[in-house]
């Protein structure tokens, strides 16, 4: 379990040292498809052109912080994470506040997510950013507070907990319709949706593993140390992650290069 958050941890930490320092080889790693389209295009890593590559390099022009605070914000999930399941067995005490930093990391991991995909599809419509931005942030600022009550916290509201995650996750179909009608036109649409699509099905996945205790329900006593449920939605919340961070490359390079005076 901990190995699983850690290895997370680490491949979001060399993403954004790459990301900062200009690694392109590493920080595009996951873009290196994105800029092929057609069903029926077969794809060569050694076409791939320098000006491919510098997907990630973040050039200049491109506010950069809402990038970051994605990637921030999967660290910060990832790493308490990681140190509640070291230390929960250490006491019951103990136990209860770490499950509370870990329910916040997975809220604020969350309510990030957000920001890269509105700021830069809405970068020239501020007010549309700051409705969907601070909706989420409040979403998100509601759920805090109430998994942080003392009472919400045991083990019989995992899946009340489950019903608020989801919640603010569904709240991301309203943004994402809208950014489609209004950049329709733009073929690119199509693949950065694809992104955001696998994004969502990895977390709606995960979830129905947590809320339906599958499979160690159907089996029990055979999955207590590996393959249990909690340890199966955490795989999918990273695949998630690093699918959203396919569709943040893809926007980066557009917003830079289309600025206000184009669509996707």
């Amino acid at each position: 379990m901990v190995s699983r958050h850690l290895i997370g941890f680490l491949v979001f930490l060399i993403l954004t040292v790459a990301n900062f320092v200009d690694v392109p080889q590493v920080a595009d790693l996951l873009g290196l498809f994105s800029s092929f389209q057609g069903t029926n295009s077969l794809v060569n890593l050694n076409q791939i052109t320098e000006e491919e590559m510098k997907v990630g390099s973040l050039q200049a022009a491109v506010t950069q912080w809402p990038f970051f605070i994605f990637l921030g914000g999967s660290m910060f999930c990832l790493l308490p994470s990681s140190i509640c399941h070291l230390f929960s067995c250490h006491s019951h005490c103990l136990n209860i506040q770490l499950l509370r930093i870990d329910y916040v990391g997975i809220t604020v991991m969350i309510i990030t997510s957000f920001s890269p995909p509105i700021y830069y599809i809405f970068q020239c419509e501020p007010h549309w950013q700051l409705i969907y931005l601070g909706g989420i942030t409040a979403m998100g600022m509601f759920t805090v507070m109430t998994l942080l009550t003392p009472s919400l916290s045991s083990g019989k509201f995992w899946a009340f907990r489950a019903m608020l995650f989801s919640s603010m996750a569904f709240f991301g179909i309203i943004p994402a319709i809208h950014g489609c009608i209004v950049n329709w036109s733009n073929p690119q649409r199509s693949i950065t949706l694809a992104y955001e699509l696998a994004m969502a099905l990895s977390y709606i996945t995960g979830t129905l593993f947590y809320v339906s205790r599958i499979p160690e329900r159907l089996k029990p006593g055979w999955f207590d140390l590996a393959g249990h449920s909690h340890q199966i939605f955490h795989v999918f919340v990273i695949m998630g992650a690093l699918a959203h961070y396919g569709a943040t490359l893809l926007l980066l390079p557009w917003r830079d290069r289309v600025g206000c005076n184009g669509t996707v």
